[in-house]
């Protein structure tokens, strides 16, 4: 079966940015494809292993759920733990 492709722009922030060496990455999805299939092509990436097993992942500014479809033109946000003071 043919899948279209689409490319993602992922923004990476604080500890997740400093372990990819950069602000965002660009993810190739086939289309249709859910959260948990951009997290797992993520963790594919050569500093992959520096994310925890389940990052938050915000899409569009909302935080995303695991089956949410992402589709071509989404902000996708990989979201680091953060701690308060």
């Amino acid at each position: 079966m043919y899948f279209t492709r689409m490319e993602v722009q992922v923004l990476l922030f604080a500890s997740y940015a400093d372990a990819f060496g950069a602000p965002s990455v660009a993810v190739t999805l086939r289309e249709g494809a859910t959260v948990t299939e951009l997290l797992a092509k993520v963790k594919e990436m050569a500093m992959g292993h520096a994310l925890p097993p389940a990052p938050l992942i915000a899409l569009n500014q909302v935080y995303a759920n695991p089956g949410d479809i992402v589709r071509a033109g989404d902000e996708v946000a990989l979201i680091p733990p953060v701690a308060g003071g």
